[in-house]
């Protein structure tokens, strides 16, 4: 089949019932990264990844099992089973991997047998097709350690840019609405409203969505055009590429620590840095729970430092003028910080 347009179409119930991700969704990156690890090219960051990543698996024991079970199930350029992203990863990646354990053995059957049409099944997966249990959870387990240790490398630069990604997404649904933010998404989307497109690899494709809304996931590991679920019955995703980014790491002596404390500095920079950033990515970012990262949060816009607005499930944390123009003046006065 060859490429063509995906097509989503919006109601007005739609457009007030988009949402974003409030985290990196660990099956979506799992199955986008063994998309890349069959790949050639991609960019530095995606070729070092692939180098680091085989002698990862290879040391864990992992690699003959990714080799054997994984990789057949998600073939370059075709279809892969619904079941592998499951909605519940969007919480963590234990509920993601649960969810897989629990798939009812007759999907499991029914998508593999689509799998089997398009790309064929190796031997290795005969057992999982018949909607073994066993196999299931065997399955589960291997994602579970795939995804632990394919991403320990990169966990820093995936956080740092889907933290970025993110906290656009939600500063321009806060402050110009959903038409402003899905006209963002260009030059990988189209927003025409009431219609978003993307070239797509595989054909034409019209998703309705009938009120149900769409949760918008930037991807790490995807990359070129999105990705969405097959079966139709299930909670619309579109799964999108977000750019990668690196952020510099303060100085050693930091000045503005010493005012502001150590965490809270981290924080002021980090919202600076992607100019806007929920709790939940502040707290990942700074290596902090979600509810220290939100005591530290309303000190700063206590003291009028940053701005907090809640949208829908997240709360956008953005930099005041006056925190701006604290960090220039400590810029200034320390330029390596």
């Amino acid at each position: 089949m060859t490429g063509g347009t995906l097509r989503i179409v919006f109601t007005a119930e739609d457009l007030a019932r988009v949402r974003i991700a409030s985290r990196a969704d660990p099956m979506w990156e799992m199955v986008m990264s063994l998309c890349r690890l069959q790949e050639h090219g991609g960019g530095a960051a995606v070729t070092g990844w692939r180098r680091r990543v085989r002698g990862d698996l290879a040391t864990a024991g992992l690699l003959p099992q990714v080799r054997e079970v994984l990789l057949p199930l998600v073939p370059k350029g075709a279809y892969f089973p619904d079941f592998l992203t499951p909605i519940e990863a969007q919480t963590g990646l234990r509920a993601g991997t649960e969810a897989l354990a629990d798939t009812p053995r007759a999907r499991v059957r029914e998508e593999l047998n689509v799998l089997r049409a398009h790309a064929g099944l190796p031997a290795s997966l005969e057992d999982l097709a018949r909607g073994d249990p066993r196999s299931i959870r065997r399955l589960s387990r291997l994602v579970d350690g795939y995804c632990r240790t394919a991403f320990a490398s990169h966990r820093q630069m995936m956080e740092a840019a889907l933290s970025h990604e993110r906290g656009g997404l939600v500063r321009h649904l806060a402050d110009d609405g959903v038409d402003t933010m899905l006209a963002r998404l260009a030059p990988v989307l189209r927003w025409r409203s009431p219609v978003l497109e993307a070239a797509y690899p595989v054909g034409n494709r019209e998703i309705r969505l009938h009120g149900r809304g769409l949760t918008l996931i930037p991807s790490y590991f995807c990359q070129i055009t999105p990705v969405v679920l097959v079966d139709q019955r299930l909670p619309p995703v579109l799964v999108y590429p977000a750019p990668r980014r690196s952020h510099p790491a303060p100085g050693r002596d930091d000045p503005l620590a010493g005012l502001l404390g150590a965490t809270r500095a981290a924080i002021l920079r980090t919202i600076a840095a992607d100019q806007g950033c929920s709790t939940s990515e502040l707290a990942r970012r700074i290596g902090v729970s979600v509810s220290n990262a939100s005591k530290h949060a309303q000190v700063l816009h206590h003291a009028g430092l940053i701005t907090s607005t809640r949208h829908a499930n997240l709360v956008l944390h953005q930099l005041s003028d006056l925190g701006a123009g604290l960090l220039r003046h400590y810029r200034a006065r320390c330029p390596a910080g």
